[in-house]
């Protein structure tokens, strides 16, 4: 099978429009330098025909060529797309040139618009139809050139222009493969890239409940199953039923806690929307409502810092809501993991950023340890803390042992900066009168 430059038309992507316009604007420009030498040749054509019945017919061929070249160019759309779907009028169209050349010979300038038919027939019909009208139009050639063969120069016009037209065939061709090549190859990228967005929208969506799935439900059948474990130990140590009925009230609030945070995940998918539940648009509300619920539930006490100022409500509200479960999980890991007996939590704003640092006194992480390595040891919350900040555009950083031993955990958030306020109108028009 013939290969390379020989080879058969490519056939063209599914995807047209930017191929089309391109074919369009070649084809358009192609027949603009046909009309153009039309216009300049005729006049060759008309000196060189006998009076009479033979000077009407250049003359009716001339008119017809330009016309139809004219209409090509001004109403492609329309016109196009028939030319396409009947080589018969570029035929015609080689006849009238055939006829005008006959009277003109092949050293007027008339002979260059015959390039334009080969080159014409490769960019719309490929290369059997440039095949056909290139062999075509060399006919026509040979056939002025013995007309004219006594003329000086003729020989060597006819030569030059037989070289133009076969040149001129395989070009067309080669264009239109080129662009047909060129829409397949951007019609793979899209899809390679529509695949690597989905694969990428995936894995981000299974990451996203990792982290809700372990920062809420998780920690709540933790701690359902610890209360269980106590309800069971009770019934073994005491027989007390207010001691038993204390212990079932635990369980039973942890139970109805899991079920809801599992509603609110469900609610999440189904609107499509990140989990974010409705915490409160003021910063430091919504940090404090997560240390009460610790210190409640855990009895280690938390004690607050802040300074500077705060922005109470220019945060989003997922901004917030990660910000939580950041500090929510550095507090869960300082009490189960840590054996903290205080933790210190302090918001400052400094030159644009918000920095929230959580540290405890417990035992500290290992040494070394990063977010990655505890992942893969099936301890999944420094990862989630760690992608998290990342979503909300904040870096984080873990310090173990401090001064007081520990671990410290940072968390930097840029500020949004703020606009300056529009000076009341009145206050423009006393300036403008001033």
């Amino acid at each position: 099978m013939p290969s390379g430059y020989l080879a058969d038309d490519v056939p063209a992507p599914a995807s047209l429009r930017l191929q089309l316009n391109a074919l369009q604007s070649l084809c358009r420009q192609t027949i603009a330098v046909r009309l153009a030498a039309l216009a300049i040749g005729t006049p060759f054509a008309m000196a060189g025909a006998a009076d009479g019945a033979p000077r009407y017919a250049v003359l009716t061929a001339a008119v017809l060529g330009i016309m139809g070249s004219y209409a090509m160019l001004r109403d492609w759309d329309r016109f196009g797309p028939r030319l396409l779907a009947h080589p018969t009028l570029m035929a015609l169209d080689l006849l009238l040139g055939a006829i005008l050349l006959l009277t003109a010979s092949p050293a007027s300038p008339l002979a260059y618009a015959t390039v334009c038919t080969p080159l014409l027939a490769g960019l719309l019909y490929g290369w059997r139809g440039s095949g056909v009208f290139t062999g075509l139009q060399l006919t026509v050639l040979l056939t002025v050139y013995r007309a004219w063969e006594h003329r000086p120069g003729a020989g060597t016009n006819t030569v030059l222009i037989l070289g133009f037209c076969a040149g001129a065939g395989v070009i067309g061709v080669t264009l239109r493969n080129l662009l047909f090549r060129f829409g397949t190859a951007t019609e793979a990228l899209s899809e390679a890239t529509s695949r690597l967005a989905v694969a990428e929208a995936v894995e981000t969506e299974r990451a996203r409940l990792a982290r809700e799935l372990h920062d809420s439900v998780a920690k709540t059948l933790h701690g359902l199953a610890l209360a269980a474990d106590a309800l069971s130990a009770s019934a073994d140590r005491s027989a007390d039923p207010r001691v038993l009925k204390r212990q079932a009230e635990l369980v039973a609030s942890a139970a109805r806690r899991a079920a809801g945070e599992s509603r609110d995940l469900l609610s999440g998918l189904r609107r499509h929307t990140d989990l974010t539940g409705e915490p409160p648009t003021d910063l430091l509300v919504g940090l404090s409502s997560v240390t009460d619920h610790f210190a409640a539930r855990t009895n280690v006490p938390v004690r607050w810092e802040t300074s500077g100022p705060i922005p109470a409500r220019d945060l989003r509200t997922s901004q917030i809501h990660h910000l939580q479960a950041i500090l929510s999980e550095a507090l869960e890991n300082a009490h189960r993991h840590a054996r903290a007996t205080q933790v210190v939590v302090e918001v400052r704003a400094l030159t644009g950023t918000l920095h929230l640092t959580i540290t405890d006194d417990g035992v500290g992480l290992p040494p070394g340890l990063t977010p990655e390595e505890a992942a893969r040891a099936g301890r999944f919350g420094l990862l989630g803390m760690q992608e998290r900040a990342t979503t909300i555009g904040a870096s984080l950083s873990i310090t173990t042992g401090p001064p007081t031993g520990g671990t410290s955990i940072r968390v930097s958030l840029p500020l949004p900066t703020p606009t300056a306020p529009h000076a009341p109108r009145a206050s423009r028009e006393e300036a403008a009168h001033a």
